[in-house]
Formats: C-alpha cells, structure tokens, sequence
C-alpha cells in the first residue's frame, strides 16, 4: 500500500483538490482511500442516532451497519490520539492512500499553496515534500511544480512520489507548521 500526504495551511484548498484527484486516480485503475487529521472533533453519527447514545452512554466503540456500507468509531476515552503508522495498520489494503494533514509525519507529501493565503511555503522547513500544487508563479524551486487546477498533473505527482508505507520510517517533526 503506498501513501503520499497533500499538506498546506487551513484555506489552501486540500479538500477540494482531494475531491477531484480521488476521481482522476480510480480513472487510472488506482484503488484509492483517504486519512485525513481533524483539529477539531467530528462525529460519524448523527446526534440523533442509536450509535450516539451509545456513545454519551460511555462504549468505547460502535459500529454501524447497512446494506450502504459501515463505520467503525473508537472513542479514545481520554486516551492518546494514534499515530499515522498505527492508523493505516488499521485500513484495507488498497493501492493508495491519499494522506490529508499529518503534516508532522515524514511521509512524502505534495504541498498545496494559495498565493492569497498570504502563508510562507511548508516545503522550506519539511524535506518530505516533494511537489508543490499551487495557483503562484514560484521562482527558483527546488522542487517540481504544477497549477492547482491541473489535476492530471497532481496525480502524476501522487502516483510518482507516493512510496510503501512499509518503506517509511515513520517519525514526527514537531518543528513544523500548516496543516
């Protein structure tokens, strides 16, 4: 299973640019899945759901079930929250996963940058990254380069530089910034 991460400040667009690399790569015959890192909590069920109740109940997990599909949550109970390697032991095996946030993580990464953020470049201070999607002229780059919009090219860059997670030495940089 090989892993590339699309790393870059709140704003700059990750979500939406996953949205549309997502469909371009399931093109090219890549089984794709996603992690993404929330700041904040979220929850998978609905407030109003059996699974929430549950939940206030105090379990420490819950799955649902439908003939949709299911989801599994596992509360940490004031636990740790898990590390990256710890998470994607945890998923099916398919061919890429399609890594959003963990920034602090060494996994190779391609950087997303909006010129209108106003926020400096990640790729100075973390050497995973190893691609720049972004809507700015970037002179003097020492790392490839492509246009936000150009979602062929983002997902040569996720295909080229993604690597096996069984090849990362997966550490944490505490020393960086973004999102």
């Amino acid at each position: 299973m090989r892993v590339i991460g699309l790393a870059g400040w709140s704003g700059a667009g990750k979500t939406t640019l996953l949205e549309r690399l997502i469909p371009a790569l399931i093109a090219r015959g890549v089984r794709v899945s996603t992690l993404k890192h929330a700041h904040h909590s979220f929850d998978v069920f609905p407030e109003t759901s059996a699974a929430a109740e549950y939940r206030r109940a105090g379990a420490g997990q819950i799955m649902m079930v439908s003939p949709a599909g299911w989801a599994l949550s596992r509360e940490l109970l004031g636990g740790p929250e898990p590390g990256l390697p710890d998470l994607l032991a945890r998923m099916a095996r398919v061919d890429m996963v399609l890594i959003e946030g963990f920034k602090r993580w060494n996994h190779p990464k391609i950087e997303i940058h909006r010129a209108a953020n106003g926020k400096p470049l990640l790729c100075h201070d973390d050497p995973a990254i190893a691609a720049i999607a972004t809507d700015a002229s970037i002179p003097g780059l020492a790392i490839p380069a492509c246009h936000l919009d150009d979602i062929p090219a983002v997902a040569d860059f996720a295909q080229y530089f993604a690597v096996s997670a069984d090849d990362v030495e997966w550490r944490e940089s505490p020393n960086l910034q973004g999102t």
